[in-house]
């Protein structure tokens, strides 16, 4: 893996690194606690979050809960699971590498494109060069080979998924994964929007242990953990 570290442009947005003791640093712990506390049979060791819809937070919620899983001690793996929209390198700079894209289509090895950050014990695997297939990549045999060797090399994995009402990447995922949360974007998502992609997900055979509403997006206010 690579071991280069660079400070990040964006440091606001990781308040569970800047700011470990603010209130919302502690939203996102009790999140951390709340996941790990889902299942009494197996261990969370692997979730992933996607949205019923667009613009609600969800890539930021999923960079700080990878910050808390690390500053934890578990070495922890942030996956951009998103390869149409990628948004991760933006939070992470040093993500810029061949990324998911690459290890899928062989163009790299894991180990070149799963990236060191400069939070202790957290790693990123961004999505790489967006391709004209995804859904066919996350689909394929190859994405199950690799998710079984990063579950042996990491303790804790986080997936960022697109939205499930727009595309079916997340269905293809949640699968292999330990659970999945749905995000909703208080007084944005739509009942009927937010039962929708509930029900998509179930019907993908997902574990889905609960729900993360978020009140602002910008603000990070208003994180909390349901089922």
């Amino acid at each position: 893996m690579s071991h280069r570290r660079q400070k990040t442009d964006e440091p606001q947005k990781l308040i569970a690194k800047i700011n470990p003791k603010s209130p919302h640093s502690e939203l996102f712990r009790s999140i951390r606690t709340n996941i790990e506390f889902s299942s009494v049979d197996k261990p969370m060791r692997s979730i992933l979050i996607t949205s019923s819809e667009p613009d609600s937070g969800k890539s930021l919620i999923c960079a700080n809960l990878a910050v808390v899983f690390a500053q934890q001690g578990k070495k922890t793996l942030l996956i951009d699971g998103d390869l149409r929209k990628p948004t991760v390198k933006k939070i992470f700079p040093e993500a810029l590498s061949h990324g998911l894209t690459g290890i899928l289509t062989n163009r790299v090895m894991m180990d070149e494109a799963i990236r060191e950050t400069e939070v202790e014990n957290l790693y990123v695997l961004p999505a790489g060069v967006v391709p004209p297939n995804p859904s066919e990549l996350l689909g394929s045999e190859k994405m199950k080979q690799v998710y079984a060797e990063l579950y042996e090399i990491f303790d804790q994995i986080i997936f960022d998924t697109p939205p499930i009402q727009l595309v079916v990447d997340a269905q293809l995922l949640c699968s292999l994964v330990d659970g999945s949360i749905l995000l909703v974007r208080s007084n944005h998502s739509s009942k009927e929007n937010s039962k929708k992609a509930l029900q998509k997900l179930r019907t993908a055979n997902a574990h889905v242990i609960g729900s993360i509403f978020n009140n602002n997006k910008m603000k990070m206010d208003g994180y909390y953990y349901a089922d």
